[in-house]
């Protein structure tokens, strides 16, 4: 069998959660955070629907301060059960859809301050809802991209090596040097 050797330039892909232990001290944080606003979430789900505003009201209700409809309540039920899911399983998982969904939650606030008090604002958003919107997607995704990116990471970091395919830490190097 002949083998063949990766040219250098190339970069080689490896899955993150084969690498990062399960019980890694991120883990906590990940959970955490995809729990609170998972939690929050789907509280605020269920008490918009007992105000039965109907499915696409653009009047809404509020309900602890935001804005909502019946289609902003399931959706914020299906979503916050995701989190709460997330940060079961924990781990990838929790910081990936903490990222996924911290993006969506910004992008939905750029959404919806552009149909603020127009017809299409089907989700009934008013302007405190975006800004909840900004503010949970930020919050997400920095649970989800803490110990992922940074200037600051250690070289045994699983995201680290993955960027720095080539180069070794200076904790291997110092190994290299002694044998």
């Amino acid at each position: 069998m002949a083998t063949h050797a990766a040219h250098p330039q190339q970069r080689q892909r490896i899955r993150f959660d084969q690498h990062l232990p399960v019980d890694h001290r991120l883990n906590t944080v990940y959970r955490i955070g995809a729990g609170l606003i998972g939690a929050f979430l789907v509280a605020f789900g269920i008490l918009g629907l007992f105000h039965n505003i109907g499915f696409f009201s653009t009047g809404g209700a509020e309900v602890v301060g935001l804005n909502t409809n019946d289609t902003l309540s399931v959706l914020s039920i299906a979503v916050g059960a995701i989190l709460l899911a997330g940060m079961v399983i924990g781990g990838n998982v929790a910081s990936t859809l903490n990222m996924v969904f911290g993006v969506l939650f910004l992008l939905a606030g750029f959404l919806f301050l552009g149909l603020l008090d127009t017809p299409q604002n089907f989700l009934a958003f008013k302007i405190q809802n975006v800004f909840f919107s900004f503010v949970v997607g930020l919050l997400l995704m920095t649970f989800g991209m803490y110990g992922r990116v940074g200037s600051t990471l250690p070289h045994d970091n699983p995201y680290w090596r993955a960027r720095h395919p080539s180069t070794d830490g200076p904790e291997q190097r110092a190994d290299d040097q002694v044998r």
